[in-house]
């Protein structure tokens, strides 16, 4: 038996016997390998099938956890019909970049997760370029939009956040391939946008300022949402969560200050960079409510007659 096939099965019984519950923190990808004595890629590669199984998964901040359902999960009657083969490139590409970061994805690691020679990939994708392309579609593919919609602008435009937000928290590496100045034709993220951009029809803007207005709300979720990726190879790199490392470097923090103490407003373990940006879109919010309200207001004294919908 391959030595990642050895891994998965002694983790899925260590599952099964209730040794591991869930919830409870699997050994990463470093742990793996130290364990078991192999390459950090086998190790990555069982904790990826792993995770496309069910068995486990990836919670931002926390780590590779045990799965939910997996001691309920019922064994299927038979072999599942395989996915399409572009379909299955671009699931294991989106499990390896979710548990090791975009950067190691390859066409060879892909082949590798799914036992396939590397040139095979090819039939399917040109390359890493639309590699990456195709699994931004399908990150923003999972997003379901309710129906009816908020009603108001602001409320529209807190969900088309929140949403964008929820799908940073569940892939670190997506804001990276995510670009402003040079957008791509995708999908999925065009009927996120369309979603969106109806709500900024509300604000009884003219349609360029509508336009930066929704760019500033998208950019300022993409922008803080950078921070996760950096955050996930951090923890990945020291194996300590924030809050964790913080506590461990208190020392060289408080002997880099004159008085060896941090200010009594300063507490840097208590950060939570998802209260950071909720509290940062209010803001950005308010602004745009006060761009609403002068424009109404300019609208008003030319015709009082005239209303603003909000």
């Amino acid at each position: 038996m391959e030595r990642y096939r050895q891994i998965m099965a002694d983790i899925t019984r260590r599952v099964a016997e209730g040794e591991l519950r869930p919830g409870d923190r699997v050994p990463s990808t470093r742990q793996v390998a130290e364990q078991w004595g192999v390459a950090t890629a086998t190790a990555a590669k069982a904790l990826t099938a792993l995770r496309q199984e069910g068995v486990v998964v990836t919670v931002p901040r926390v780590g590779t956890v045990v799965a939910e359902k997996a001691h309920a999960r019922p064994a299927p009657p038979g072999p599942s019909p395989p996915k399409p083969g572009r379909e299955r490139v671009i699931g294991a590409a989106i499990a390896i970049a979710d548990a090791q970061g975009f950067d190691a994805v390859s066409m060879r690691s892909v082949a590798t997760a799914l036992d396939l020679p590397t040139m095979s990939l090819y039939r399917h994708v040109r390359g890493k370029e639309e590699l990456a392309a195709l699994m931004t579609d399908a990150a923003f593919g999972e997003l379901e939009f309710p129906v009816p919609p908020p009603a108001g602008w602001r409320a529209r435009l807190d969900l088309a956040a929140r949403l964008q937000w929820r799908l940073y928290l569940r892939h670190s590496w997506l804001p990276r391939l995510v670009s402003l100045t040079h957008p791509q034709p995708l999908p999925n993220l065009f009927r996120y946008a369309d979603w969106a951009m109806k709500a900024v029809r509300e604000l009884g803007l003219d349609p360029e300022a509508g336009q930066m207005a929704w760019w500033t709300v998208a950019n300022y979720v993409r922008g803080t949402a950078t921070n996760l990726e950096q955050q996930a190879e951090s923890e990945r790199h020291t194996g300590l969560t924030s809050d964790q490392w913080f506590a461990s470097h208190m020392p060289v923090f408080q002997a880099g200050l004159p008085s060896g103490a941090l200010p009594a407003h300063v507490s840097p373990q208590d950060f939570d960079l998802t209260a950071f940006f909720e509290f940062g879109l209010e803001r950005v919010l308010d602004g745009i409510a006060v761009l609403v309200g002068r424009r109404g207001a300019g609208l008003q004294a030319r015709n009082p007659a005239r209303t603003l919908t909000r």
